[in-house]
């Protein structure tokens, strides 16, 4: 890869990607109730805000990583910020709430495009195990803190009154922040190697996109239609799609042709635990978010603005527990995340027992200790994952590992975040605080199984990660 600047400089630049993308995931979460407002939209025209950028962005995340390989990863870094930014600006313009939802879907299959790239040049600029897992941990550090950004921002911007509305400036910030990054990007990010794709899986596309988008789709709908027919016929019909997408992918690679992904990848054992671990950790930490955001404003009647405000000791003791991690991860391992699952089960079990009727320095403090664990297991799950991959199937392994982030946030918010709105019975903070405990004890379930899954991996301390080869598959 061509490095003309420092590889540090290029990955701050690079990181400015991942940090768009989660930050408008979760800076929307918080203005909900103000869009929905102002644009007279309806419940369902008001899900689709959230669940069609999620739709958009889960659909194409393999092909646009697989998209970097065929043409470049820093071109289609380059052009899907420009996307992002174009698509957020038609966001911030929209008149209707039938025009958001097709701007926020386009948006999201914009941040696809440059999400994908900035981790597979992360995996090409820094080939050495030590600061591969550094910059890895940097990656992770940055989706945490963007979801923290986002909902400080989302709360600031829902009630500034301005002589442009607030809501509309959630989504006109990314101009000027995908305008900079672009500059960034040009000036200062060398191009990756291109691989020698004969012929792009057209055919493996367009069954993968229709089994990941019916699976999200279904995910994100169907607990809000209360688990219709149809959602039952969605979810299978993208389970089959998903098998027929496997066996095509084999038949491919049996036939020595280009296959969309490399399906072998997943004989590896590390990978497969390490996905796992992810699925499940993601799924506790988007439904937590959204819990505890939920019982804050509903339940304890807070501002949106302040309940942004209450996240802010969270995200400095996230920083803080990831800085030292980053520091200790190649002496102890996986016993770094070990720690923090277990801190993360405390502060879940300290949440049932102490949250109810408690002073804002409780509540303030119990999800600090959130963040705290958090800040020692998320950003280093992605070490876990691509301990052993090599750095020819960077672009595969970063489209795969976005796209079960967004599959286990899809299954977080339907499965934990089910359970807290069928438990919820009522309006008054009895009932938020008996939903919000039967939500936090399936996620203390998920996180056990979690524990179990890094117990199984192996350890990375003290020793060096030579990339494989495919052969090695």
């Amino acid at each position: 890869m061509n490095t003309p600047h420092s590889r540090w400089l290029m990955l701050c630049i690079i990181l400015t990607a991942p940090l768009l993308y989660v930050v408008d995931i979760f800076i929307v979460n918080m203005a909900i109730p103000v869009i929905k407002q102002k644009l007279n939209a309806s419940q369902s025209d008001i899900q689709l805000v959230i669940a069609g950028y999620l739709l958009g962005s889960a659909c194409c995340l393999i092909p646009a990583a697989r998209a970097g390989d065929y043409l470049g990863r820093k071109k289609v870094l380059y052009w899907g910020m420009f996307a992002f930014t174009i698509t957020s600006c038609f966001c911030g313009m929209s008149q209707t709430p039938t025009a958001l939802n097709i701007a926020r879907f386009f948006q999201g299959i914009s941040s696809a495009f440059m999400v994908t790239q900035s981790l597979s040049l992360i995996q090409e600029l820094f080939p050495q195990p030590a600061d591969r897992a550094k910059a890895i941990g940097w990656y992770g550090m940055t989706l945490s803190i963007a979801a923290i950004i986002g909902q400080i921002l989302g709360g600031y911007f829902a009630e500034l009154e301005f002589t442009i509305p607030g809501w509309r400036l959630i989504f006109l910030i990314n101009g000027p922040l995908g305008l900079a990054s672009m500059w960034a990007i040009d000036k200062w990010v060398g191009e990756s190697c291109k691989l020698p794709i004969k012929k792009f899986d057209v055919a493996g596309t367009v069954m993968l996109t229709l089994a990941i988008g019916s699976l999200i789709y279904a995910l994100t709908a169907g607990r809000e239609a209360g688990w219709a027919a149809w959602s039952s016929l969605v979810i299978i019909f993208g389970a089959v799609m998903l098998a027929a997408f496997f066996w095509y992918q084999y038949f491919k690679i049996s036939r020595n042709e280009e296959p969309l992904m490399d399906v072998r990848i997943f004989r590896q054992r590390q990978f497969l635990i390490g996905l796992g671990a992810v699925l499940f950790h993601f799924m506790v930490h988007t439904s937590y978010l959204l819990m505890i955001a939920v019982y804050l404003q509903s339940g304890l009647g807070i501002s949106a603005f302040t309940c942004g405000a209450y996240f802010i000791p969270h995200a400095l003791l996230f920083m803080l527990s990831s800085f030292l991690a980053s520091k200790q991860l190649m002496r102890f391992g996986k016993n770094v995340l070990l720690a923090g699952s277990l801190i993360i089960m405390t502060s879940f079990i300290l949440h049932i027992f102490l949250l109810h009727h408690a002073a804002a320095l409780t509540i303030i403090s119990l999800i600090g200790l959130y963040g705290l664990g958090n800040g020692l297991v998320l950003p280093f799950l992605l070490n876990v994952v691509l301990d052993e991959v090599p750095t020819s199937d960077a672009g595969i392994t970063s489209g795969i590992f976005s796209t079960f982030q967004q599959i286990a946030s899809a299954l977080g918010i339907g499965i934990i975040g089910g359970v807290f709105y069928e438990s919820l019975t009522g309006n008054a903070l009895a009932d938020y605080k008996i939903a919000l405990d039967n939500g936090l004890i399936v996620g203390l379930a998920f996180l056990v199984i979690v524990f179990c899954l890094l117990g199984l991996t192996k350890g990375t301390r003290g020793r060096e990660l030579a990339p494989r080869k495919k052969s090695d598959f």
